[in-house]
């Protein structure tokens, strides 16, 4: 039986964190999750239940918003650490901002504004910007915080109606930016992607690996 079959091994790791650190999501994405577990990195999943998303301030561009964003939830998880804690943690957060034509698509608050976002969406082509926002321990060298912007397009091909409104029902859209996730049953949505796709689905990884590794908060796996 299927059951009784040993498990595959588990892939080696990519990296690995420097000696003495704690690497600490700051996201309770499951996308985000899966991105940095791809890696074989070690980590922890913290979040500030308390904390609020920020709204768009008047004239804030896609990106400035979602580094604040990103930001902010670096910082709300840092104070929840205890001091040893925190003199060990590097602490990463980020933020997902779809925008179309300027104007900020935030997450769909009923299907009937996830609905209306992705007739909006439909046949055009929007721009994704994730920020990733890292927060480093006091002891360690060089600036205590770093960030890192990344903006991919994506472009939707003309759907009619009724198929949004299936995709809609499905309830994937419901916390999703745009009202919609590329990495899930909304993959057929997009019909071009221009940029990274880790940027689209929630975290840069190309930049991020290497703005790590210049810090050298992370090392090639031996």
């Amino acid at each position: 039986m299927d059951r009784d079959k040993p498990l595959p091994p588990a892939l080696p790791p990519l990296f690995v964190p420097a000696p003495g650190l704690a690497v600490v999501l700051a996201s309770g994405s499951p996308r985000r999750r899966e991105l940095l577990s791809g890696w074989g990195l070690p980590f922890t999943v913290l979040t500030a239940p308390d904390e609020e998303e920020p709204r768009p301030a008047p004239g804030e561009d896609a990106a400035a918003y979602a580094l604040r964003a990103a930001r902010g939830k670096a910082a709300a998880v840092r104070r929840l650490l205890a001091p040893d804690a925190a003199a060990t943690s590097l602490i990463l957060a980020a933020d997902t901002v779809v925008c179309l034509h300027g104007h900020i698509l935030g997450k769909p608050r009923d299907r009937d504004e996830a609905l209306a976002m992705l007739e909006e969406l439909s046949g055009k082509t929007h721009r994704v910007t994730s920020a990733v926002a890292l927060s480093l321990p006091a002891v360690w060298a060089g600036p205590a915080e770093e960030s890192l912007t990344d903006t991919a397009s994506v472009s939707f091909a003309p759907w009619p109606r009724e198929v949004l409104e299936a995709y809609a029902r499905s309830g994937e859209p419901d916390d999703k930016a745009g009202g919609y996730a590329v990495q899930g049953r909304g993959a057929f949505l997009a019909r071009r992607i221009d940029g990274a796709w880790s940027t689209v689905v929630g975290l840069p990884l190309t930049p991020l690996a290497a703005l790590l590794l210049r810090r050298g908060l992370i090392l090639p796996a031996p």
